[in-house]
């Protein structure tokens, strides 16, 4: 077996494993994995989610996922590991603008868009020119989401 199936081998374990919640055992097979092929984005980037899960180590996490990000930004998934390291720690901007991101990559990915929904994405001031907390954004604000206006639903 070569290194390069072996390194994969590793890092699919690893991947399961984290999805499983078994966040402990992922980061030793996703930690040999990076080892071998430290030079790899998505075993970058998948590593680093399970640094600030199991050993909450922000700064580490966060350089490894964005390092992978400046390599492959044209993979949603590795926005989406970012995101999870930023909520991990509680920088919610920063996630939603991973997720953003992720998103103009691929608008079809299930992933990002549940996790978007979910952290409950507000839509943009009714009235753009006027800053959200002018009295009129407030009271159409309030008004657009007691009726169900068609097409707005999807103003992010």
């Amino acid at each position: 077996m070569d290194a390069n199936a072996s390194t994969n081998k590793l890092f699919e374990k690893g991947r399961r494993l984290l999805e499983q919640g078994r966040g402990e055992e992922a980061l030793r097979y996703l930690s040999l994995a990076h080892t071998q092929a430290p030079q790899h984005a998505r075993i970058r980037s998948y590593y680093g989610l399970a640094l600030a899960i199991v050993e909450r180590a922000f700064a580490e996490a966060a350089e490894l996922c964005n390092s992978s990000l400046k390599q492959e930004f044209f993979n949603p998934d590795l926005y989406l590991n970012a995101a999870r390291v930023y909520l991990e720690f509680g920088f919610k901007a920063d996630a939603i603008r991973c997720l953003r991101r992720g998103r103009m990559i691929d608008p079809s990915h299930s992933a990002i868009t549940g996790m978007l929904r979910e952290l409950g994405m507000r839509r943009g001031p009714v009235l753009r020119f006027l800053p959200r907390t002018h009295r009129l954004n407030v009271w159409l604000g309030q008004a657009r989401s007691r009726i169900r206006v068609p097409g707005a639903a999807s103003a992010h």
